[in-house]
């Protein structure tokens, strides 16, 4: 019955996203399409509880570049950009801010997780303009399957599988399979086979 119930919740949320998804693809086609997105993820990061989990999975499945079943996007998660890849079974916690990326299946993201796309996203070398103006590189960051990102991680680096990414830590180097790390820059600190 709760399956039943579930799946009956989906089709209702796909009925019910489908036109505000119509509107966000003919606004992508006269505007920045990752502005447009963040736009719509800030609407639909707002909607409470089930319901709105409901409805953000709708969307996402429409949305982002894939998007597996059973996926949790908590309330006032935010993605940035539309090339995200998030596999079935994922946990997003809330407050969280997810930059382009790849997330592996049976993840668990916790609360106000920063997934940023690369460390390169802003150059600043160029004394005589403002850094806001000197471009930069996006980068795609892939987070592996069955991993634990802990509360308030920053990740500006790959994550191998299984690993374990501890609460506050800032992973600026790319974190092998099995790994727990911790610590600002994160460091290994124990391997899990």
């Amino acid at each position: 019955m709760k399956t039943f119930l579930k799946w009956a919740a989906g089709i209702v949320c796909k009925l019910l996203v489908a036109p505000i998804y119509l509107s966000y693809r003919l606004t992508c086609t006269i505007m920045n399409n990752d502005r447009v997105f963040s736009s719509y993820s800030h609407f639909f990061s707002l909607l409470p509880g089930f319901v709105g989990n409901q409805i953000r999975l709708a969307f996402y499945k429409l949305s982002l570049a894939s998007c597996g079943h059973d996926v949790v996007f908590s309330f006032s998660a935010l993605f940035s950009q539309s090339d995200i890849e998030i596999g079935s079974g994922v946990y997003i916690g809330p407050q969280c801010n997810i930059g382009t990326c790849t997330i592996g299946v049976d993840t668990l993201i916790g609360s106000a997780v920063h997934i940023l796309s690369g460390k390169g996203q802003h150059n600043f070398d160029d004394l005589t303009r403002p850094i806001k103006n000197q471009g930069g590189v996006f980068s795609k960051i892939s987070i592996g399957k069955d991993c634990w990102i802990g509360n308030g991680a920053l990740v500006m680096a790959n994550v191998g599988n299984k690993a374990i990414v501890a609460a506050g830590s800032v992973v600026i180097e790319d974190v092998p399979d099995f790994a727990i790390v911790a610590g600002n820059p994160a460091k290994v600190i124990k391997m899990r086979n």
